[in-house]
C-alpha cells in the first residue's frame, strides 16, 4: 500500500508538470496561429493508451511515462518528420512564422514551469506559513551523524556562519547550504571555530544511506502522540522522557527516531519516565516503523505568517532558492572526489524518497522543487531540448540566418543521444541502489 501511494504521488506530480510544461508551449503556438497537431501526455511508442482529435489537435496518453510532448507543425523536432519538411511552408506552420514568435512557443514550457513553482511556494506560504528554528533557540545545539561527524562537526555544536555568511535559521535548506559551502563556522562549547567542509566528508554523507547528517538536537521528551497509535496503547504519555531503547541510552530524539526504524517488523524495548515514575516495556513494531510519538519541539520552531501580497515575493524568493542550490548541486555531482553523480536519482530513486502516506504539503513541496529542476534542465542549449530550439533560434535572431534543416537534424539526433546517455546513467544508479 505504501508503494502504490508512492508511486501515485509521483506519477501525479509529473503529470501536472508535464501537461502544464507542454500546455505553456501550445498555448503561444495557438496564439500566433501555429498548428498544433499533438498533445500527449507520456510517449506513445506505436501505440496510445488514449486518444482523441479535437479541432485540429490529437490528444493523448501514452503509455510510456517519460515526459510528454506537443507536436508543433513545421518544426523539426523529436519526430523527424521529414516529409512534411520537404512540402513549401504553410502560413500556419512554425517555421513559417518570425523569429520572436517561434522563440516565445519554445519559452513557454519553462516559463510555466518557473510561475508552477512561484506560485506554489507563495500559496503554501499563505496556507501554511514559514516553519522554522532561529538559530539561538537551538539550546542544544544540532544532532550529528556518523558522516556528520565526518564533515568536522560535533554534537551540541552551534553553527555560526557558513562561507563567512552567518547563519540564522535551521530550516530545510541549511543542510545542503552546508554540502555546498567550502568552510562552516561553529561555536563548540565556550569555543568558537572554523573548519573547512572537505570533499572526504561529502562523500560520506552523500553515500549515508539514511536521514540528515545534521538536524536540530532535541530533547528525547515526547511532545505528541497519535491517537489509536501504538504508543498510546502502550500507555505512552505526552511529557514521558525517554531514558534508552534496545538497551542504548538516548540523548537526543535523533535516537528515538534512528531506534524505531531500526525496529520495523521486530521488538522494540523502551524505557522512560514521567512524573519521575520509571516504565519499562516491550512492544512489536510493524514493518513501516509506524510508533506514534513526536518531539517536544515547543519553544523551538517560529513560523513566519504570511498574506496573500507579502507572500509573491517570498514565494519569488524561494523558487530562486532552489534554483539556485540546483546549480550549485553541479559542483558535487562533477567533483571527482566526491562522484555526486552516483547519487543522481531517476524515476525509480524519487519515488523512494516520496512520503508513503499521503502528505499534502510534502507533495506540492515536491512538485514545486521539480518543476524548478525541469525548468532548469529543459533550457539547457541540449539540441532536442528546449535551451537547444532556443539557441539555434537565438542564433538566428542575431546573425539573420537561420540554420540549415540538416544542421537542425543532426543536431536534434546528437541531442537525443546525449539525452538517452544521461537517462541510461540515471536508470543505471537507480537499479544499482536497488541491488545495493
Amino acid at each position: 500500500m505504501e508503494l502504490f501511494i508512492q508511486i501515485s504521488q509521483f506519477v501525479l506530480a509529473i503529470s501536472i508538470l508535464v501537461i502544464l510544461h507542454e500546455f505553456g508551449h501550445f498555448l503561444p503556438a495557438r496564439w500566433f496561429g501555429i498548428k498544433v497537431e499533438k498533445f500527449f501526455l507520456f510517449f506513445d511508442v506505436k501505440f496510445a493508451l488514449f486518444k482523441k482529435k479535437i479541432g485540429e489537435t490529437v490528444y493523448g496518453v501514452g503509455w510510456l511515462p517519460l515526459g510528454g510532448y506537443v507536436k508543433i507543425a513545421g518544426m523539426i523536432d523529436e519526430s523527424m518528420d521529414k516529409e512534411q519538411m520537404k512540402k513549401d511552408p504553410e502560413p500556419w506552420e512554425f517555421r513559417s512564422k518570425p523569429a520572436w514568435q517561434r522563440l516565445i512557443v519554445m519559452v513557454g514550457g519553462v516559463t510555466v514551469n518557473v510561475l508552477l513553482a512561484w506560485l506554489i511556494y507563495s500559496t503554501m506560504l499563505v496556507v501554511n506559513g514559514d516553519t522554522y528554528i532561529p538559530a539561538n533557540n537551538l539550546k542544544y545545539g544540532i544532532d550529528v551523524s556518523e558522516a556528520g561527524e565526518g564533515l568536522g562537526f560535533k554534537n551540541g555544536d552551534q553553527i555560526l556562519a557558513i562561507d563567512g555568511k552567518p547563519v540564522k535559521r535551521f530550516d530545510k535548506f541549511l543542510p545542503m547550504d552546508v554540502l555546498l559551502g567550502d568552510e562552516v563556522t561553529v561555536l563548540r562549547g565556550d569555543q568558537e571555530m572554523t573548519f573547512p567542509i572537505k570533499d572526504s566528508g561529502k562523500k560520506l554523507v552523500l553515500n549515508a544511506e539514511r536521514g540528515r547528517f545534521i538536524a536540530p538536537a532535541f530533547a528525547p521528551k515526547v511532545g505528541d502522540i497519535d491517537e489509536e497509535s501504538i504508543a498510546e496503547k502502550l500507555g505512552l504519555q505526552v511529557g514521558s522522557e525517554i531514558i534508552s531503547m534496545n538497551n542504548k541510552k538516548v540523548n537526543f530524539w535523533s535516537d528515538v527516531h534512528n531506534a524505531i526504524q531500526d525496529s520495523k517488523g521486530g521488538v522494540l524495548e523502551i524505557k522512560y519516565t514521567l512524573n519521575g515514575n520509571f516504565s519499562h516495556k516491550f512492544v512489536h513494531l510493524p514493518t513501516n516503523g509506524t510508533f506514534g510519538i513526536f518531539a517536544d519541539t515547543k519553544g523551538y520552531s517560529k513560523t513566519d505568517e504570511y498574506g496573500v501580497f507579502s507572500s509573491i515575493p517570498e514565494g519569488w524568493n524561494q523558487t530562486i532558492g532552489v534554483l539556485k542550490n540546483q546549480i550549485k548541486q553541479f559542483k558535487l555531482i562533477f567533483n571527482s572526489e566526491v562522484q555526486g553523480y552516483k547519487n543522481v536519482k531517476g524515476p525509480i530513486g524519487i519515488v523512494e524518497m516520496m512520503e508513503p502516506t499521503w502528505d499534502w504539503t510534502a507533495f506540492w513541496s515536491f512538485t514545486a522543487m521539480f518543476s524548478v529542476w525541469l525548468a532548469f534542465v529543459n533550457i539547457l542549449p541540449i539540441p532536442a531540448l528546449d535551451g537547444g530550439h532556443v539557441m539555434f533560434l537565438l542564433y538566428e535572431m542575431i546573425s539573420g540566418k537561420a540554420p540549415s534543416e540538416k544542421t537542425l537534424e543532426r543536431g536534434q539526433i546528437i541531442g537525443f543521444i546525449i539525452v538517452m546517455g544521461l537517462m541510461l546513467v540515471i536508470f543505471g544508479n537507480d537499479i544499482w541502489n536497488l541491488f545495493k
